[in-house]
C-alpha cells in the first residue's frame, strides 16, 4: 500500500517537474532571442514623406479610463458642417500624422474628424506596448465618450488603414460596434493566412513566429508573464525609428489588428462595412479582397494607388472623402 502511494507521489512529482522544466525552457527560448528588423521598405517611407502636412493641427488629449492621457488630432469642419464625424485610425508603426491628407479632405467637405495616436504609437502611451489585452477597444470607447461630450448625437463613422483597418473590422463586430453607423477599411490587414497579403507581407513586417507561438502557449496555460516582449518588427528606415513604432509587443500585436479569424468579426457586424484599396498596393493583393470578404461587403479598387497612397494620393483621398460626405447611413 505504502509503495503504491509512494509511486503515485513520485509520478505526480515527476509530471510537475516535467511541466516546470517545459515552462522554464519555453521562457528561456522566449526571452533570449530578440526580434530582428527587416530591411527598410523605402516605398512606404517615400510615399508617407510626400504628403503635404500643411495645416496639420497640434495634438489634443483625452483621458482614458486607466488615467493615461492619449493623443489625437482634431479636424474641425472647414465647410458647412454636415452632421457627420469620422474617427480615423492610422496603420502599423505610424501615427495620426500618416492620415493627415485624408482627415483634411474630410474637414474640407464638412465632416468633423478625430485622428487618434493609437496607444503604443506617436504620443500615446508607451511606444510599442499596451497594458492589457483589449485595452485598445477600451481606449476607442473612451475617445468616443470624449467626442460625445460636445456631440451627443452626431453619427460616427469608423475608418481604419492597414492594421488599423483590421482593428476597425474587429471593432465593427465587437460589443462597442453600435458606437458607429458605418465602418470603412482602407487596404486592411485581415490576417497573415489570408490571400489578401503579398508574400512576406510585401517585406513590411518580420514577425517572430516562434516567440508568438510560445507566448500563445503560455497564455493558453494562463501564464501572462511575458506579453510585453517584442513579437514583430517593421521595415522602417533606421533614421526614423525615433518617430515611428519600429516593433510591437505581443499584446499590442494581438490587439491592433483583426482577430484570429476576421470572418468572426465580419459575421458579427450589424452595420455596413466597406473596403477601399489600391491596385498598386505593395503589401496587399487588392484583387483578392472581394472573394475573401464575400459579396456583402462593397470593395472598391482604385487604379494607380499604393498602400500609403490610399490615405495620401489626392485622387484616392478625394474619392474616399466624397463617399463619406455624400453617403447617408441611418444611425
Amino acid at each position: 500500500m505504502s509503495r503504491t502511494v509512494l509511486r503515485g507521489m513520485l509520478k505526480i512529482c515527476g509530471c510537475s517537474l516535467a511541466a516546470i522544466g517545459f515552462v522554464s525552457l519555453l521562457l528561456f527560448a522566449l526571452i533570449v532571442p530578440s526580434v530582428s528588423s527587416p530591411p527598410a521598405l523605402d516605398s512606404i517611407a517615400q510615399t508617407a514623406r510626400s504628403v503635404d502636412r500643411a495645416g496639420m493641427p497640434e495634438p489634443g488629449q483625452f483621458q482614458a479610463r486607466d488615467g493615461t492621457y492619449l493623443a489625437f488630432r482634431h479636424y474641425a469642419p472647414r465647410a458647412a458642417g454636415i452632421n457627420k464625424i469620422v474617427v480615423l485610425v492610422h496603420g502599423s508603426a505610424g501615427s495620426s500624422i500618416n492620415v493627415h491628407a485624408l482627415a483634411k479632405a474630410f474637414a474640407e467637405r464638412g465632416v468633423e474628424t478625430f485622428a487618434p495616436d493609437i496607444r503604443g504609437h506617436g504620443r500615446s502611451g508607451t511606444r510599442g506596448d499596451i497594458r492589457y489585452a483589449g485595452q485598445l477597444q477600451d481606449d476607442l470607447a473612451d475617445l468616443v465618450a470624449h467626442i460625445r461630450q460636445a456631440h451627443p448625437a452626431t453619427p460616427l463613422t469608423l475608418i481604419g488603414h492597414s492594421a488599423g483597418g483590421g482593428f476597425a473590422l474587429r471593432m465593427a463586430g465587437s460589443p462597442i460596434q453600435n458606437l458607429f453607423v458605418r465602418t470603412v477599411l482602407l487596404a486592411p490587414y485581415l490576417g497573415y493566412r489570408e490571400s489578401t497579403n503579398r508574400p512576406n507581407g510585401g517585406g513590411w513586417a518580420a514577425p517572430d513566429y516562434s516567440r508568438i507561438i510560445g507566448l500563445a502557449a503560455l497564455r493558453a496555460m494562463h501564464i501572462a508573464c511575458c506579453d510585453s516582449l517584442p513579437a514583430i518588427a517593421f521595415a522602417v528606415q533606421p533614421q526614423f525609428k525615433q518617430f515611428v513604432t519600429s516593433n510591437y509587443s505581443y499584446r499590442l500585436l494581438q490587439d491592433f489588428g483583426p482577430g484570429w479569424n476576421f470572418r468572426t468579426e465580419l459575421a458579427a457586424a450589424t452595420r455596413p462595412v466597406s473596403i477601399y484599396s489600391g491596385a498598386d498596393d505593395e503589401l496587399m493583393q487588392s484583387q483578392n479582397y472581394q472573394d475573401t470578404v464575400g459579396r456583402d461587403v462593397n470593395v472598391t479598387i482604385l487604379k494607380g494607388v499604393t498602400h500609403m497612397g490610399i490615405v495620401g494620393d489626392p485622387a484616392a483621398v478625394s474619392r474616399i472623402a466624397d463617399d463619406i460626405a455624400m453617403t447617408d447611413v441611418k444611425s
